[in-house]
């Protein structure tokens, strides 16, 4: 029987009960000592424990990106069989083959049964299947065993495996497995069904079930051992898995410290436990435990604040909202609670039938009074979601097969970038009005669709691959450039040499970034073309100014000069960011300033000289300042058409000038596809063409790039004496072109430098 938590204390434990709150700390979980101690609190010590445990909680939700933040995940219960081989003394779950039948019930619910109840709770808008079922009922009823043979069913779990493929495949619905103990191989294969399973621990008590009388005495699933046995080989398998306790079942205060410590221990080793709920006993008629007194609130709040300051901040911590009475969920909240569970608009909690779920609207109403935002995950949580995609995010989980990669798509398809449940409304309306007028959205629709990512992020390059499409058709363009380094020595004859041997090679356009040796731009110039029939693309904003500077000449009348001299368009590199603190921190204060870039610009345009617009993105910006850069772009496009294209490129740490304190280690492939993609919308009424620059993204990116807004591949970097000493190897042949858009179904098209054809 239970043993009583005390009420009554004596000044020596009031006393040490005050040095255990005096010892809380946010970052450190107290000793298991304190942690008993804490369970006593109750009036105003309370009060300081709830403080102290929302506090962690608020720090891992800041951590998570997802401040003021309380999840749930909107399920339909499906319950597979009500047999079960296990004895609880708390159950009414379970029933046995002459109750079923006396009821009119088969032994498990049939696949139609099934997928009727999926279908009706998808038309709700659920998300989540959660599948429960009893403990291998097979072992203890021979009517089961021969219903799963007369359906070709190996086992009870052969069966959930089956169930959760159709559910997946035929209703869109994400399977939440939770079916008692597993093996190792059995996790492994219902884990290409289900993205996340759970099994609640209860208790770390094996008193509790070995003696004659206690909760989990003839259960032979109940076994401590053997559940820690199986979240382990959870971990092992990476499944996000969800787990828990179970509160007031005759568990001692040193017995609910070891349960958590045991779970905290597990998900150390192996990061894979999602949410640990904290559940409260309920007593229930007709079964042996119907006379043990429910779990009091406040008992219960001080082992929910416990538990999460033992778990810790990062760890989601769960109650279940119908088995507390509503004006009481407020304490739950600051307790450190930051998730509901599932909440099912359809179907009642089968294990708590007495228990219905509170109304999602009144949750959130509920929740917002505490000053918490209800939103909707899926079943695997966000972090899970993104460690999937590759995104590390703050919760420092390993990259990775999270999700089986047969089963990823579907949950992708459900999630926002934010690893939460997707808004859909919103963004497909803002994606629909990109579709239609891609240059009209408002500031705040561009900078969500740059947060994209997952589902949202395919829906938005596929929007801006299709205005893409309306505006410069399907063809992938390249030009047969070849770069020439201006700060070698060259000899006005050795310089013509080796530009007549590039247009030998096909080449149609040198490039040239950086000083002139000696100074002489305009005899450069005119060596270059000497060379043959080339096209100059010379000399950034930043080394216009300073010739001009040198010659004593206005900027204006130096670049007509330098276009007499046979200059053709200029390279608008060195753009960075156009913003001046931003651009600083890149260069160390060695780059001239945004007004001056623009200057340059704006003045070679007004010469007819056309140039390029770039963007270096992935640092230390933000996307507020990498949209307020495309709306520059546009402006300045708006009032001298001068741009040929836009080229945003991404930030390789090892090319950087200067150390850049804070920055990023160069932008995800889920940044480069966002900025492209946006990019595209932005300019899409200013700038034609949109660069894939593969130098910098590598094959791959620059495909998916092309798949998402982009049309042009940029130079292919024939090589040649002249060329920079860090390009050496590095080439894109037509072969290569050909390749990267033929997988695409696109053509190519070698053109010239201002996109005529060749």
């Amino acid at each position: 029987m239970p043993t009583p938590i005390p009420l009554l204390r004596s000044p020596e434990r009031s006393a040490a009960l005050d040095g255990a709150l005096d010892r809380l700390d946010a970052v450190r979980p107290p000793g298991r000592a304190d942690a008993e101690l804490l369970l006593d609190a109750r009036g105003e010590d309370l009060d300081r424990l709830l403080a102290a445990a929302g506090a962690v909680r608020d720090l891992g939700l800041r951590a998570a990106g997802r401040p003021g933040v309380v999840t749930y995940s909107r399920k339909v219960f499906i319950p597979l069989t009500r047999l079960c081989r296990d004895r609880c003394h708390y159950c009414v779950f379970v029933e046995t083959p002459r109750q079923l039948a006396r009821a009119g019930e088969t032994m498990f619910l049939d696949e139609d049964r099934v997928l009727e109840i999926a279908r009706a709770g998808a038309e709700l808008g659920c998300k989540e299947a959660l599948l429960t079922l009893g403990d291998r009922p097979e072992d203890r009823w021979p009517e089961a065993r021969d219903w799963l043979d007369a359906h070709g069913h190996s086992s009870t779990l052969d069966y959930v495996a089956t169930v959760a493929r159709r559910i997946l495949d035929e209703t869109g619905l994400l399977p939440h497995l939770n079916p008692g103990v597993m093996s190792w191989t059995e996790l492994q294969r219902l884990r290409a069904v289900a993205p996340s399973m759970g099994m609640m621990l209860e208790t770390t008590s094996r008193r509790l079930w070995e003696t004659r009388g206690a909760a989990h005495y003839g259960s032979p699933d109940k076994d401590p051992a053997l559940r820690l046995r199986v979240i382990e080989d959870a971990g092992r398998a990476r499944i996000p898995f969800t787990t828990g306790v179970l509160l007031g079942i005759g568990e001692t205060p040193a017995e609910r410290v070891d349960a958590v410590v045991a779970l905290r221990e597990l998900h150390e080793r192996f990061g894979h436990v999602q949410e640990v709920i904290v559940q409260n006993f309920r007593a229930k008629p007709s079964t042996a435990m119907r006379d043990t007194a429910d779990l009091a609130t406040q008992e219960y709040a001080a082992a929910v604040a416990v538990t999460r300051l033992l778990l810790g901040p990062s760890m989601r911590l769960q109650a279940p909202p119908n088995l507390t009475d509503e004006p009481e969920l407020a304490l739950l909240l600051r307790a450190g609670v930051d998730d509901w569970g599932g909440v099912s608009p359809l179907t009642p909690d089968h294990v708590n039938p007495e228990r219905p779920w509170p109304q999602i609207e009144e949750l959130a109403r509920l929740t917002a009074a505490q000053g918490f935002v209800l939103r909707e995950r899926l079943t695997a949580h966000p972090e899970y979601v993104r460690a999937s995609r590759g995104d590390r995010g703050a919760d420092g989980l390993p990259d990775g097969d999270w999700l089986d990669d047969r089963l990823a798509p579907a949950v992708l398809r459900l999630a926002s970038g934010s690893g939460l449940a997707r808004r859909d409304a919103w963004l497909d309306a803002v994606l629909r009005r990109a579709l239609a007028d891609p240059a009209g959205l408002e500031d705040a629709e561009y900078l969500a669709l740059l947060h994209a990512e997952g589902d949202d992020l395919d829906a938005l390059a596929a929007v801006a691959d299709e205005v893409r499409r309306r505006s410069v058709g399907d063809e992938v363009s390249y030009v047969v450039n070849q770069n020439l380094d201006p700060a070698v020595a060259w000899t006005e004859a050795a310089l013509s040499a080796a530009v007549a041997e590039a247009v030998e090679l096909g080449v149609t356009e040198i490039c040239a970034q950086g000083e002139v040796a000696g100074g002489d731009v305009e005899a450069f110039v005119m060596a270059v073309k000497r060379g043959g029939p080339v096209h100059l693309h010379a000399f950034r904003p930043g080394e216009l100014l300073a010739a001009a500077h040198r010659a004593g000449t206005p900027l204006d009348a130096w670049l007509r000069r330098l276009r007499r001299a046979g200059l053709d368009t200029v390279p608008g590199t060195g753009a960075l960011i156009l913003d001046d603190p931003v651009r600083a921190s890149l260069s160390g204060g060695g780059t001239i300033s945004s007004a001056e870039w623009e200057r340059a610009i704006r003045t070679a345009h007004g010469a007819g000289l056309r140039s390029t617009a770039t963007m270096v993105f992935g640092h230390v910006e933000t996307p507020g300042q990498q949209l307020a850069h495309l709306r520059r772009i546009a402006g300045i496009q708006g009032e001298t058409g001068g741009f040929t294209e836009f080229i945003p490129m991404p930030w390789v740490p090892a090319d950087s000038p200067v150390p850049v304190a804070g920055a990023r280690p160069g932008p995800s492939l889920r940044e480069v596809r966002a900025v492209v993609a946006v990019s595209r919308l932005v300019l899409s009424s200013s700038v034609d063409h949109v660069q894939a620059a593969w130098p910098k993204l590598g094959f791959r990116a620059a495909q998916l790039a092309l798949a998402g807004g982009a049309d042009d591949l940029g130079g292919l970097l024939v090589p040649g004496r002249g060329a920079p000493a860090p390009e050496s190897g590095r080439r894109l042949t037509t072969t290569d072109a050909e390749s990267l858009a033929g997988e695409l179904g696109r053509p190519v098209r070698e053109r010239t430098t201002d996109y005529g054809t060749r």
